[in-house]
């Protein structure tokens, strides 16, 4: 789990992350709801945390006479509500946390108790939203930055659209009888960032154009110390980023580059390249996308959301690390300037590509990206994250990112960071197989659809022959990061973006920048 270095966060002023409080006004009654947690005994029992026992007792047992009552569900994410039970809060959240001392789980690939405490602490949030509470204290459960990510996750909404007075009422969160506020406060900041991307790609597209994400960004990350530089359509046909130009050509509104950079670390220090996909409407170009189910690609550009949350959340943590973030932002639409198939152009690094699905633009713009921030940086390691095929949503579904890595090291890291975040990856293979199938042709070098299937396989071998001689982390997240079609986890909302995989990246960067604190011994 992470921790700031040298006790950053006891000076940062107190921020309730990624919840957003209506005024008093507009909330004339404050009503306080407390999370408790009850793990399940050997022998089925219910068997309390240690603030929770101290709740009950001084409740007069009320707590347990309740549990017992009401039959409530132990299981991790199940719980329930009862009010009138202390004068001082309107209705307390009982959540199941499972069994106790539950840890990392191989097959699973997930640290189960960590989990656990995510969801309980999520599903006590909703609970007591559902009550009408408008201030919630949670317990540490164990895990106060577990316990921060989960309510802060379950209690967010997007709901900028609505008129004022329609917004729902979301509470504010406080630590409970648990003396660690700062990893609580850690947990508040993760949530905050990973909010900030659910709230970047659930904007409409006519309201999240490329100049719009462009201007959030610096609002975002300049105020952290961030350095944003905004290069419009002249620079961009300047550095002959054509294959940039010909998705971004299709439509009226103009292409945006950014380039970010946060220096946390030593000046001769090689910095990270983060590379994100920054469509902010697919539409497929002249290949089509069917209408139904359409609109979810305004979030095509959760990859590059996922990297700003992630950039805004490393610099409150101050964690001392380079990291140099590169973002081709455009729309790919169909008009009588947009790309066709069996059109040529000229990637940076001479390579001539073939386009031949004009549905295949993610990958046409990461490889730009790629060759402009390699020659321009000089990284020691490259991570692109982009929602780049539906056949890694159809393999994976909502369980977890498809990653393609070409060093055992990079993947083991990866895992790692997975693993504690609960926001799990799977391995892909990067095989030299795949490279065939997108380098075989006669006339040109590379071909942006390939031959065959293993379509996010063939997506990979495409943006590998853009890599040069570095580690390298692809992403492919089009599972996770765009509309939670199930309930699966407690503090994601059905149907509406994820934000995925923020948590992850930010882990990762963390592990990168202090190897020496680690959580958990993964192997």
């Amino acid at each position: 789990m992470i921790r700031s270095p040298g006790g950053f966060l006891k000076n940062v002023t107190r921020r309730i992350i990624g919840i957003r409080r209506l005024c008093s006004d507009e909330c004339p009654t404050e009503r306080k709801g407390l999370i408790v947690g009850v793990y399940e005994g050997e022998d089925g029992e219910p068997v309390f945390t240690p603030a929770a026992q101290k709740f009950n007792d001084k409740c007069d047992n009320k707590i347990l006479e309740l549990i017992k009552q009401s039959g409530a569900s132990l299981h991790p994410g199940k719980g329930k509500a009862f009010n009138n039970i202390d004068n001082e809060f309107w209705a307390i959240a009982v959540v199941g946390l499972g069994k106790e001392k539950l840890g990392y789980n191989e097959l699973e690939a997930i640290d189960e108790g960590m989990e656990a405490v995510r969801m309980a602490a999520g599903m006590g949030g909703v609970l007591l939203r559902k009550q009408g509470c408008t201030r919630v204290l949670v317990e540490g459960l164990g895990f106060p930055e577990q316990a921060a990510e989960g309510t802060a996750l379950a209690l967010w909404r997007y709901q900028e659209n609505k008129m004022r007075e329609h917004w729902k009422v979301i509470p504010s969160i406080e630590l409970y009888d648990d003396p660690d506020s700062d990893s609580f406060q850690r947990g508040l900041f993760k949530a905050e960032s990973q909010n900030l991307a659910r709230r970047l790609s659930d904007t409409p597209a006519n309201l999240m154009t490329p100049l719009h994400f462009a201007q959030e960004c610096v609002n975002e990350l300049c105020p952290c110390g961030i350095r944003v530089e905004v290069h419009d359509r002249d620079w961009i046909e300047h550095a002959k980023m054509n294959a940039f130009m010909a998705v971004a050509r299709g439509s009226c509104e103009p292409p945006v580059l950014l380039e970010i950079s946060y220096c946390g670390g030593p000046q001769d220090m090689k910095p990270i390249l983060m590379v994100g996909k920054g469509i902010t409407f697919d539409s497929g170009g002249l290949c089509l996308k069917k209408c139904p189910g359409m609109s979810r690609y305004r979030a095509d550009m959760s990859g590059a959301a996922a990297i700003v949350g992630a950039l805004r959340c490393v610099s409150a943590l101050s964690l001392p690390i380079n990291i140099n973030a590169v973002i081709a932002l455009c729309e790919n639409m169909p008009s009588g300037m947009a790309m066709k198939c069996g059109d040529v152009v000229m990637g940076m690094n001479g390579k001539s590509i073939m386009i031949t699905d004009t549905d295949n633009e993610g990958r046409l713009t990461l490889a730009d990206c790629i060759v402009f921030g390699q020659a321009t940086y000089k990284p020691r390691l490259l991570i692109d994250v982009g929602s780049l095929t539906p056949g890694i949503r159809s393999a994976l579904g909502f369980g977890a990112s498809g990653v393609f890595a070409n060093s055992q090291t990079m993947w083991s890291q990866v895992r790692k960071a997975s693993v504690i975040t609960g926001d799990r990856v799977w391995r892909m293979p990067l095989w030299k197989y795949f490279d065939k199938k997108v380098t075989n042709y006669r006339s040109v070098d590379v071909d942006n659809k390939g031959k065959g299937k293993g379509d996010p396989c063939l997506a990979a071998a495409f943006l590998n022959q853009f890599v040069h001689c570095i580690d390298w982390l692809h992403f492919d997240t089009t599972g996770v990061s765009m509309l939670a079609d199930d309930k699966v986890y407690p503090y994601y909302t059905k149907n509406r973006m994820s934000g995925r995989p923020t948590r992850t990246l930010l882990q990762l960067l963390y592990q990168l920048s202090c190897p020496n604190e680690g959580a958990r011994d993964i192997k």
